[in-house]
């Protein structure tokens, strides 16, 4: 499983889920978990920038790290505490990749693609990203 590495004495939510490979269930699944966070006010009035950020990681775990295969599972899990704002880990069973081999999709030829922009949005609405295992889990934080 994802580690969402907070102090859980100071959690006010934790939870971690796992679905299929299957871009049919990420909606789903983004918008409960959107609901959750507004409930339980983490990172209020930045919830559809984590929103959008959580869809496009699950869509890249989906299609690129579980390859569409619907046999296999994408994990993630989602903390929050007062002071360190909102986690989220999400992890597939891929071979995972470099994040500098990406190419910048707001250069060149790149600005006209129909794809390759979910890693650049996962990096400009959450304040701070990393990817750990390969590349094969990505941790986004949101203060």
């Amino acid at each position: 499983m994802p580690k969402c590495d907070f102090d859980i004495e100071k959690m006010d939510v934790r939870f971690t889920v796992r679905i299929k490979a299957d871009v049919n269930a990420i909606s789903p699944v983004v918008s409960g978990v959107t609901q959750i966070i507004k409930e339980m006010k983490c990172g209020a009035g930045k919830e559809h920038e984590i929103q959008l950020a959580l869809q496009e990681a699950l869509a890249n775990a989906v299609i690129h790290g579980c390859g569409g295969d619907r046999s296999k599972e994408v994990e993630f899990c989602v903390a929050c505490d007062e002071s360190r704002g909102l986690l989220i880990v999400v992890r597939d069973p891929g071979p995972g990749f470099d994040p500098a081999s990406i190419p910048d999709p707001t250069v060149g030829m790149n600005i006209f693609s129909d794809h390759g922009r979910g890693i650049f949005l996962v990096n400009q609405l959450m304040d701070e990203v990393r990817f750990e295992r390969g590349g094969t889990e990505i941790h986004m934080r949101k203060y």
